[in-house]
C-alpha cells in the first residue's frame, strides 16, 4: 500500500485547511487511518484516527473541537479538516495506516505504512 498526503499550505491563524490521504491498492478499507504531525525538532505526535468503517474517531486533546477526520473508502481517501488553526499547529502532517486500532494511544512506531507528509504553515 502506498499513501499520498496532500493539501498542506500556508494559512493565517484562524483559517482552515483540508488534508487528504489517498491510498493505492484495494485494501484501504481494511486499515485504520491516522494523522500525525511533526514540528521541527519534535517527535511525531498522534493527531487523529478513524476506524475502518468510519464509525469511530479519536483525537488528540490539542485538536478536539477544531479538527475532523473522515474517510471515503470508495475513493481510498481519508481527510483531515482543520479549522481554527493556530501557529502551534504548524508542522509536517503525515497519514498512516494500521491493521490495529489503537485509538488515541496510537504511537508513530505502531504504523504499518506512512505517507510522505504535507507541510502546514500557520502565520500569526
Amino acid at each position: 500500500v502506498q499513501l499520498q498526503a496532500s493539501g498542506g499550505g500556508l494559512v493565517q491563524a484562524g483559517g482552515s485547511l483540508r488534508l487528504s490521504c489517498t491510498a493505492s491498492g484495494h485494501t484501504f478499507s481494511s486499515y485504520v487511518v491516522g494523522w500525525f504531525r511533526q514540528a521541527p525538532g519534535k517527535e511525531r505526535d498522534f493527531v487523529a484516527a478513524i476506524t475502518r468503517s468510519g464509525s469511530n474517531t479519536y483525537y488528540a486533546n490539542f485538536v478536539k473541537g477544531r479538527f475532523t477526520i473522515s474517510r471515503d473508502n470508495s475513493k481510498n481517501t481519508a481527510y483531515l479538516q482543520m479549522n481554527s488553526l493556530k501557529p502551534e499547529d504548524a508542522a509536517v502532517y503525515y497519514c498512516a495506516i494500521s491493521l490495529n486500532n489503537y485509538g488515541s494511544t496510537w504511537s508513530a512506531t505502531r504504523s504499518d505504512y506512512w505517507g510522505q507528509g504535507t507541510e502546514v504553515t500557520v502565520s500569526s
